[in-house]
């Protein structure tokens, strides 16, 4: 299957999808140098964001997140792409910085859609998830 949605950040990312109906907060939430999610409240606590496609509604916290994901990137703990239903500035500063490809609102409900570890590909130079 095909879906349109909106470019935020340019590139192609395929992987297994980690889907969160939860806001996610990269500060602090995020323990970069491994990839996981510490947050004890989130429900992806303990699993591990890198090389994966990450689907979440949008990001949420401090304006230092984008810095905690560039600083994945480097640590090659990013995910391989990220897919916000809305983003918000704080998840698209980050990914641009990294290089992280990066779409959203796409046009097709995605969280009735998609399961954790269905293989996905994020283009994000046209503006397409495919699964």
């Amino acid at each position: 299957m095909e879906v349109d949605c909106r470019v935020i950040s340019r590139g192609k990312g395929r992987g297994p999808v980690l889907v969160s109906t939860e806001p996610l907060s990269f500060l602090g939430g995020v323990d970069p140098g491994t990839g996981r999610v510490i947050d004890q409240k989130h429900p992806l606590h303990g699993r591990s964001i890198r090389g994966k496609v990450l689907l979440i509604p949008g990001g949420k916290g401090s304006t230092v997140g984008s810095y905690v994901i560039f600083q994945m990137a480097k640590n090659e703990t990013a995910p391989a792409a990220i897919i916000c239903l809305n983003a918000e500035p704080i998840i698209a500063t980050g990914a641009i910085m990294a290089g992280i490809p990066m779409v959203d609102r796409p046009s097709e409900d995605l969280l009735g859609l998609l399961e954790d570890s269905m293989e996905v590909e994020v283009d994000a130079d046209e503006g397409k998830i495919r699964f």
